[in-house]
């Protein structure tokens, strides 16, 4: 089991940047890929962007080329940066985990309960 803190939420305007951290525990952080999630008030939560323990990363549509997730296995740490930060960004954004063995097809990556681990979630709102 992977316990999950995240951190770096917060208010910010349009066009601005945010960057939020997850802080894992456990032994299997190396091995575990580390996704980002997001949900939004009255919306289901949605993928936004993930990395598996080696290096590889998914990117939704709309995080592409705006949102960085990187991981540091020293720290047990993933980061996602996001820049030109829009309004429709604004949602509690969780951090997860998974055993790369949950992921056979890549597919798997974007569902949310192929993941075991979840943080409590921070907030992050964009103001227009």
């Amino acid at each position: 089991q992977v316990q999950l803190v995240e951190s770096g939420g917060g208010l910010v305007q349009a066009g601005g940047s945010l960057r939020l951290s997850c802080a894992a525990s456990g032994r299997t952080f190396s091995s575990s890929a580390m996704g980002w999630f997001r949900q939004a008030p009255g919306k289901e939560r949605e993928f936004v962007v993930v990395i598996n323990s080696s290096g590889r990363t998914y990117y939704t549509d709309s995080a592409k080329g705006r949102f960085t997730i990187s991981r540091d296995n020293v720290k047990n740490t993933v980061y996602l940066q996001m820049n030109s930060l829009k309004p429709e960004d604004t949602a509690v954004y969780y951090c997860a985990a998974g055993r790369d063995y949950r992921f056979l097809i890549d597919s798997y990556y974007y569902r949310h309960n192929k993941y075991d681990d979840w943080g409590q979630g921070t907030q992050v709102t964009v103001s227009s």
